[in-house]
């Protein structure tokens, strides 16, 4: 790996992220690396333009300097997928159309599908905003998702009875403007509101309730999902997503579902149960019509936004741009290391995330995007749109529980320093219990460089044979093999392990073997990003933020390590 993107650079990414919110007119020596290596990353794949944002003059909260792909640097893609748009034209745009939505966080490209815009912004300004007398208060306030300045504001129709929506005219006309130059047609608005009332007022408006219909030539879909706040819950909840389901029937909650039917017809997914799913059905079926749309236009781009645009829809640029990388269809030089400090740098701390407020208040947004990879790996949210691409010729090992990490020997699981590099977790869902085993300490911090050398050194071998598991020999060679190790009951929890262990000619008769599945490129490809991102986690913030456990130092540090990396026990991250 190259040392541009090595662990320790990993590790100090989240160290600066977790310290404090970004902004590009403060900017210490430490983000200028991190500013420098999101550009050495864009450019292994893309040639790319500048826009200027040096002390925050378009955005206060977003890079200084703008990443504007404008084609893949390879030769065979220049010609097929080459950008129209003119950096020049397109910095005017965004100097006159900044005004226009919550917070001046405009309509900005970040991720470039074969042709197409993937962009972001924050939902419309409100009347409020556009007129408050107090200078841009508002770009700088901190606290949650709907912190706002204390400012005057008025109804949106009021302005137009005194005869002032020429000002909405002006701005909102300059935000289409660029819309139509980035090529967007589609706009998915995440808000769960019709407009942010704060106050009693309106604050914030969106293109779904625009009074004069300005936006009525795009498609516009009204995809409500949790706030930042809901995801308090999900910590709460022992960071399970599963059978959590957001309260709809909240007072605040006015935003329907709105999906134009040729948009639905081939996903097989019945949008009426919308309210009654948990967050991990709401997030995958909202991440599957994003990819449908994409590959159901080769022309036209899209835009994803909440309410001020650093929380939900950072969530969903992430897991769009990391799944399409897994597909091999963006960034396709780059490693899961790479691609993750891409994502997280770029798509999270650059665009202003406010990482340490958010831990504090417990609403862990950041964690989930990465921490749910692992519900996406399936080929359903390929872009290929094949159901069946299982290339791999070797086979995947069965879940390693916390109760077999614990009975390996000191020698299998490796010394005191690192894990051996024979063994690597496999972060799925297993059975058992923790807590109650003596332990020898291991070191739990070298994870993410092992699950890089194991990923680099197969990937390199045959790529589409990359997978997470112990290193295998051959059947004829193996003296001693494990067959899987079921789920036990408390009553035959006592059984020797010895049990479990086949020796060639012990027995007269064969002993059946679970067939054990292959896996796939996109999904080994995801499962080391999530692996490293839990890894590079736990030693940076994870495991400064989780209490003790009575359990004992020991049996504590194996519990937080089961937690990060998905082992299932008493308490899991699901």
């Amino acid at each position: 790996m190259e040392a541009s993107v090595r662990w320790d650079g990993l590790s100090e990414l989240l160290e600066e992220f977790s310290k404090a919110q970004y902004r590009a007119k403060d900017v210490s020596a430490r983000v200028e690396r991190i500013e420098k290596r999101c550009l050495e990353l864009f450019s292994k794949d893309y040639r790319f333009s500048i826009i200027q944002n040096a002390n925050g003059e378009l955005c206060s909260h977003y890079p200084r300097q703008i990443v504007f792909l404008e084609y893949e640097s390879a030769p065979e893609d220049k010609n097929m997928y080459e950008s129209t748009v003119q950096v020049s034209k397109l910095q005017d745009l965004v100097n006159r159309s900044k005004m226009a939505r919550c917070r001046g966080r405009f309509v900005c490209p970040v991720i470039l599908y074969k042709g197409k815009h993937i962009c972001r912004s924050a939902t419309l300004a409100g009347w409020g905003e556009l007129y408050g007398r107090t200078g841009y208060n508002y770009i700088f306030s901190g606290g949650s998702d709907d912190a706002w300045a204390d400012t005057e504001a008025a109804e949106e129709d009021a302005a137009a009875r005194n005869g002032d929506s020429q000002l909405f005219d002006k701005v909102r006309g300059h935000d289409i403007k660029l819309l139509r130059y980035l090529s967007v047609r589609y706009i998915c608005d995440l808000m769960v509101e019709n407009k942010k009332v704060k106050f009693g007022l309106n604050v914030t408006s969106s293109e779904k309730v625009d009074k004069a219909q300005r936006y009525s030539d795009f498609t516009l879909l009204s995809v409500p999902y949790p706030g930042c706040e809901f995801f308090k819950d999900y910590k709460d909840r022992g960071y399970s997503a599963e059978g959590l389901v957001f309260n709809w029937k909240q007072d605040y909650v006015d935003a329907p579902l709105y999906i134009p039917v040729s948009l639905t017809r081939c996903l097989n997914i019945d949008w009426r149960e919308y309210q009654r799913w948990d967050l991990v059905k709401q997030t995958q079926n909202y991440l599957k019509l994003l990819i449908h749309i994409l590959n159901g236009d080769e022309h036209s781009g899209l835009l994803v936004h909440c309410i001020s645009g650093w929380d939900r829809t950072p969530l969903f640029i992430s897991l769009l741009r990391l799944s399409l990388w897994a597909d091999g269809v963006v960034h396709s030089n780059l490693e899961p290391a790479e691609i993750l400090y891409l994502t997280v740098a770029y798509d999270w701390f650059l665009f202003g995330h406010m990482l340490n407020d958010r831990l504090s208040k417990g609403e862990e947004v950041f964690f989930f995007c990465f921490n749910f990879l692992k519900h996406i790996t399936s080929e359903e949210f390929s872009s290929s749109g094949r159901k069946t691409r299982r290339k791999s010729s070797q086979p995947r090992e069965s879940a390693l529980t916390l109760e077999d990490f614990c009975l390996l020997k000191r020698k299998d699981r490796g010394s005191a320093n690192s894990l051996s590099s024979d063994f690597s977790v496999i972060t799925e869902d297993s059975p058992g219990s923790y807590g109650n085993f003596n332990c020898e300490p291991v070191d739990l911090m070298s994870f993410g460089n092992q699950g890089q050398a194991i990923w680099k050194k197969t990937h390199a071998s045959s790529p589409q044979s990359v997978f997470w598991n112990r290193a295998q020999s051959s059947a004829e060679d193996r003296p001693l093999q494990p067959a899987v190790i079921e789920a036990k009951s408390s009553s035959s929890s006592s059984s020797n392990h010895s049990d479990h262990f086949l020796r060639p000619g012990s027995s007269p008769l064969e002993v059946p073997q679970r067939r054990l599945p292959t896996i796939t490129e996109r999904e080994s490809r995801l499962e080391a990003v999530q692996s490293t991102f839990l890894a590079a986690y736990n030693t940076t913030i994870g495991l400064k933020s989780v209490s003790p456990s009575p359990s004992g130092a020991i049996g504590g540090l194996l519990e937080q390590f089961a937690r990060g990396v998905g082992l299932r026990g008493a308490s899991t991250i699901v």
